[in-house]
């Protein structure tokens, strides 16, 4: 560039779906991102005032737009491009201290949920028990006991009134959360135990009935919550279904030990796709709607301290969630993202085509979980390598490594605002990770043995996690 006209440059504003907006215009090279989110705000002529983050070539302007060209070879003939990304109107704190120390389970705890709201707080354990806990006065508040075996998985359905759990002897129950009673008899059917249970999302059915279970005998279950019953079972995997996403089409998405993931009709079982591509199990899917349809109708922007009665009718929930699906989701069909024993991710579009967006290469061991962040642009995959790293939920393009961990890390959660990431490890600790610097922004010892399950409460407000240690741990701002 020559220095005469170094001080200026043509730049045109650009959505990340490539919509245009405004026409170009001449900006400073100087020009912080403070005053973009003004330029922004005034050329898209919003109601209200959003917050923005700004891009050029992928990469983030952080202070200036002089200091994120630096190195690079920008011409002032052309018109400079400017991604504009709007980013959550509120932000969730770090957590940063454990504020109790839960005992009561007898043996490891394996899996720990928030329910959608936030308001309860669940975990099932080696035990055979469920345990509730008072979110509030973080003291246990119900003893869930009647299975025979190992709790193995735990799902909430998205209104909130019911937890499902699944066992190892191929048991669900399903639980109510104001009374810590079994709800109506078990579901038995599955041959060997339970791998994932997952619920219809909201905005599809209004009762939150279905509920559809994987298990190692290579079947998928969708049963009737209501009346107790199996509706079908669905059966094409070669070996042990590991894990189950219900989409919010009406697509349910299977992974399995044979190598496979299976696309299935929810109403009627028709087998629709089967995507190929990994060389070795597949142990976890992500669907970058995942979080709108767990939080269903409850926005983590409306969340409050103390939590509100619903009192909305079925029908206004649904609405509800609909209409958060359907932002979330945007122009563009679901994306599912599934990690293997290989080492690898891949990115599919699901709905649209059996050929993969991109396999994503770089763990050097096998994926133990993978998550795309609430607004769906990262995807965090953890690993038995010790790292987690960071991905672009839209392209599958590597963007970063958290490096920290000195064992395997097992679980990793959101915060509602996307900008925050808690990891669990086996080496006793979990850290909180900052996605604006890539780096650790918390780190939490406490737990005296490996850290098996991490949930990140929808509200924002505290982060609970299981292991090893038989001990449930809440931690606060």
């Amino acid at each position: 560039m020559d220095t005469s006209d170094k001080k200026r440059i043509l730049a045109q504003l650009k959505s990340e779906f490539g919509e245009i907006a405004g026409a170009p215009f001449d900006l400073p090279l100087d020009i912080t991102t403070e005053q973009l989110q003004l330029i922004c705000n005034a050329i898209l002529q919003k109601e209200e005032a959003s917050v923005y983050s700004f891009f050029v070539d992928e990469h983030e302007i952080t202070s200036s737009l002089e200091e994120t060209l630096k190195g690079q070879d920008v011409s002032s003939e052309k018109v400079l491009e400017i991604i504009y990304q709007p980013q959550a109107v509120f932000k969730v704190r770090a957590v940063t201290r454990c504020t109790s120390s839960l005992p009561g389970h007898a043996e490891a705890v394996i899996s720990v949920s928030f329910s959608p709201d936030g308001r309860y707080l669940a975990s099932g354990s080696g035990d055979t028990t469920v345990r509730f806990w008072d979110v509030n006065t973080e003291t246990p508040q119900f003893k869930g006991e009647g299975h025979r075996h190992w709790v193995l998985c735990i799902s909430w359905s998205p209104d909130g009134k019911k937890l499902a759990s699944g066992d190892k002897n191929g048991q669900i129950l399903i639980w109510d959360p104001e009374t810590g009673k079994q709800m109506g008899k078990p579901l038995s059917g599955h041959k060997q135990w339970i791998t994932c249970l997952t619920w219809e999302p909201l905005h599809s059915n209004a009762s939150c009935r279905r509920l559809a279970s994987s298990s190692k005998d290579t079947t998928i279950r969708i049963w009737d919550t209501v009346l107790n019953q199996p509706l079908i079972c669905l059966s094409g995997h070669l070996n042990s279904v590991t894990c189950l996403r219900w989409g919010g089409t009406g697509l349910l998405y299977s992974g399995s030990q044979d190598r496979t993931i299976c696309v299935w009709r929810a109403n009627d079982g028709v087998l629709c796709k089967k995507l190929e591509g990994h060389a070795h199990w597949v142990n976890t899917l992500a669907l970058s709607t995942d979080y709108v349809m767990r939080t269903g109708p409850f926005d983590p922007r409306e969340a409050s301290i103390v939590y509100r009665e619903v009192t909305e009718d079925r029908d206004e929930l649904q609405k509800k969630a609909l209409e958060r699906y359907n932002e979330a989701r945007g122009e563009n069909p679901e994306r599912l993202v599934s990690g293997s024993d290989d080492f690898t991710l891949f990115l599919w579009k699901p709905e649209l085509e059996k050929k993969p967006i991109a396999r994503m290469t770089g763990h050097m061991q096998l994926i133990n979980d993978v998550r795309f962040s609430p607004d769906g642009r990262i995807i965090a995959s953890a690993s038995f390598d010790k790292s987690i790293k960071i991905w672009d939920g839209r392209t599958g393009k590597y963007l970063s490594s958290l490096r920290g961990h000195v064992q395997a890390v097992y679980q990793v959660a959101w915060s509602s605002d996307s900008r925050l990431l808690v990891s669990g490890s086996a080496d006793s600790t979990l850290k909180v990770w900052d996605m604006n610097t890539k780096k650790i922004a918390v780190d939490l010892p406490g737990h005296a043995d490996e850290v098996y399950a991490v949930d990140w409460s929808p509200d924002g407000q505290r982060v609970a996690s299981g292991g090893k240690d038989k001990v449930l741990k809440t931690w606060r701002q």
